[in-house]
């Protein structure tokens, strides 16, 4: 669960909004049971039949001014919320529900409005409101694909001169707004062109579920049905009344941060030994909101990760200083007990990932040889455009979508050229930005990114899980160990991380986006455009919120700040481990890395081999690996949402199920927000009147001595 995997939207979203599965649920015909399925299908209200009186506007049609300008809007402060997560913590949970649902405000109302002045020409519609939400997840996931909190800004100076390895110039790239904006236009469109011709075999043939996809298409449906409708206004209420909270009580807390430990982010609420070891709660709303949408077990691993780490291991590693590691380093060098902290860290990340990487490949490769070989089965790979199942053996939702699926056609020679020609200027720029990356590494990653980026959708599509970070991962190992550290071969690693993730990252994405539109009736053509217009918005939005960050918080990526971009020193660590080898660990410490390596591959097989009924309490191996290097703070106000939500289930679950994300993304939203102006204020020089501090008796007895004296 580290960043790419906690991107993942939850598959309830329907659920979560209130409106029950069975107004919008349709049944596809098994093909051993066609008459029994349609006689219970006539049984279940039919989405498509509730919206069969409305015209399904053109695909030039569904792509408006108004969807495009509410998108940049949206864009900008998701962006900043994905920043901030980004440089904080690293995770990222779904906020598919949030781009929805305000989505659906802003253009409800601006419609409202012309429709009362009499100047209304289009009315709002699904189809619209679809290209908004995709428009908006593709422009703020730059910033999670970007690696700003990841293997790009591990580039820098700043993490480099955290580790006495590969801090050369030739290994550090300083961030600038210019190569980073150049970068992203050369990378981010790869992955799109590289599955536009598998979107038949994905969507139709395959009938992959995509379930964040689905859920998405449900939510989306959900808003426009007059029930949905009015549930839709009441949620946005209460989202509003939560995003003003959580901006006032991030605005009051500045009042009282003027220097560095300061402030209620530093209030050690549970007593000052347990805010030594990171056990604290740091009141805020973000983290809160986040516990509040992320899974109970998501949480409860956190926690179990943190208690293992900070509460046990590195007090008793901390008892060997002068043994395993010189008492000379300070805790925070990677000679010392952060060394510990982060290669442990990483050793379960790679391990849960790499289970979890050939279990996703295992069950791709199943999955298609079941799909071309199954005698049962009547799906077949599509010739031309030619429909693989009659239509008049599907539903009448199925045979309404595939009809209209089928009918944009996004010509498969312009994917070719698109894919090629932006292959050929990438190969020719990054040399450019990147010396130590040469232009075959990159034609030998741009040659297989097509068949990772087609196992990254088609493993989406089953199991709801991205790998892209994985696969960053590995680019890291390879291309940083091919390249050699005399070579720069930990800058050309990160950058090839970059390159492989933008691929399977806007890939998946972007069959995820076909998946709603195919449940909406919105076209792949309008999809397909509104994907390239948001990552275009994202490709300019992501580098400049980040520099906004860069320039107004000058302890940016340094442990222990407000913003320590964690990740940036994993992925750094991870390029040097590629490149130089184990030799520069200390004692002890790849013995315990291969321990919790192996723990976190036999966890996720216990997962597994117990079902779900017991696996629910299992922890995940990838959560609990957070937690070791950034202390437990911020997983005791995940699992206080998670409290709050809980609680709030045992008294109502209705409303709980249909207000708790509104609430918890207006937690998110508000505090995301509040580093807008924070950051406006830093640059300008304003700085908190007010510095609240908190000290022992002994030490506030010393101070008292000393001011007195």
């Amino acid at each position: 669960m580290d960043q790419s995997e906690s991107r993942s939207r939850d598959p309830n979203a329907p659920s979560e909004n209130g409106i029950s599965e069975q107004d919008f649920q349709y049944k596809k015909v098994d093909d051993n049971n066609n008459n029994t399925d349609k006689k219970e299908e006539e049984k279940v209200e039919s989405i498509e039949k509730i919206f069969e009186s409305k015209e399904v506007p053109s695909w030039k049609n569904q792509l408006t001014f108004r969807a495009f300008f509410v998108s940049f809007i949206l864009g900008i402060l998701f962006t900043f919320i994905v920043m901030k997560l980004n440089l904080t913590t690293g995770i990222i949970p779904s906020l598919n529900v949030s781009a929805g649902l305000l989505g659906f405000f802003f253009v409800k109302t601006w419609t409202k409005f012309l429709e009362k002045s009499g100047l209304l020409k289009q009315p709002f519609t699904r189809q619209e409101n679809t290209v908004i939400q995709t428009c908006v997840v593709a422009s703020s996931g730059i910033a999670f694909s970007g690696g700003f909190g990841s293997y790009l800004f591990g580039m820098s100076e700043v993490v480099a001169k955290q580790s006495t390895e590969a801090n050369d110039g030739q290994n550090i790239k300083n961030p600038s707004l210019t190569w980073m904006i150049g970068f992203l236009f050369v990378v981010s469109f790869l992955g799109l062109f590289s599955v536009v011709p598998l979107r038949k075999i994905m969507i139709i043939d395959f009938k992959l579920t995509y379930p964040s996809g689905t859920a998405t298409a449900h939510l989306i449906n959900s808003f426009h049905t007059p029930r949905g409708a009015k549930l839709a206004k009441k949620q946005v209420r209460t989202l509003g009344k939560f995003f003003s909270f959580s901006f006032l009580w991030g605005f009051f807390q500045w009042f009282f941060t003027a220097g560095d430990g300061c402030g209620f982010v530093n209030f050690p609420t549970l007593g000052l030994k347990a805010f030594e070891n990171r056990f604290y709660f740091d009141f805020s709303a973000t983290y809160v909101g986040v516990g509040m949408i992320c899974p109970y077990l998501i949480n409860i691993s956190l926690l179990v990760g943190a208690i293992l780490s900070w509460g046990i291991m590195w007090p008793l590693i901390e008892d060997r200083k002068g043994d395993w590691y010189s008492a000379e380093y300070k805790s925070s060098s990677l000679h010392g007990l952060q060394g510990y902290r982060v290669f442990i860290a990483i050793a379960m990340i790679l391990g849960d990932g790499l289970y979890n990487f050939f279990k996703v490949l295992g069950h791709t490769a199943f999955g298609l040889y079941h799909q071309i070989h199954d005698k049962n089965s009547r799906l077949v790979l599509p010739v031309g455009g030619r429909s693989s199942s009659p239509l008049d053996s599907l539903s009448y939702d199925d045979q309404r979508r595939t009809q209209l699926f089928l009918k944009d056609q996004i010509p498969i020679w312009l994917a070719i050229v698109g894919y090629i020609t932006i292959a050929i200027i990438s190969a020719a720029t990054l040399p450019h930005i990147f010396p130590p990356l040469k232009w075959y590494y990159i034609v030998v990653i741009y040659i297989f990114a097509p068949t990772l980026a087609f196992c990254n959708a088609y493993g989406c599509g089953l199991t709801d899980w991205s790998l892209a970070s994985t696969y960053g991962k590995l680019a890291i190992f390879v291309i940083g160990a091919w390249a050699g550290s005399s070579h720069g071969g930990v800058l050309a690693g990160l950058a090839a991380c970059g390159v492989m993730m933008n691929i399977v990252s806007t890939a998946s994405d972007l069959t995820q986006d076909f998946k709603t539109g195919y449940m909406t009736l919105s076209s792949p053509r309008s999809m397909f455009v509104s994907q390239i217009i948001g990552t275009a918005m994202g490709c300019v939005i992501s580098p400049c919120v980040f520099w906004l960050f860069y320039k107004a918080f000058h302890d940016l990526g340094v442990p222990g700040s407000q913003y320590s971009a964690p990740y940036a020193l994993v992925f750094r660590n991870m390029a040097i481990l590629g490149v130089e080898g184990f030799s520069s660990l200390p004692k002890n410490c790849l013995t315990l890395c291969y321990v919790f390596f192996i723990a976190a591959v036999v966890i996720n097989l216990i997962r597994d081999i117990v079902g779900k009924k017991w696996a629910r309490f299992i922890p995940l191996p990838m959560a609990m690996a957070i937690p070791f290097y950034l202390g437990a703070y911020f997983t005791i106000d995940m699992c206080i949402g998670s409290l709050i939500l809980f609680i709030w289930e045992k008294i109502d679950k209705a409303k709980a199920d249909a207000f708790g994300p509104a609430v918890a993304s207006g937690l998110i939203c508000g505090d995301g927000i509040w580093t807008l102006p924070s950051s406006i204020l830093a640059l300008a020089g304003v700085n908190p009147p007010i510095c609240m501090k908190f000290l022992s008796r002994k030490t506030n007895a010393k101070v008292d001595a000393f001011l007195t004296s």
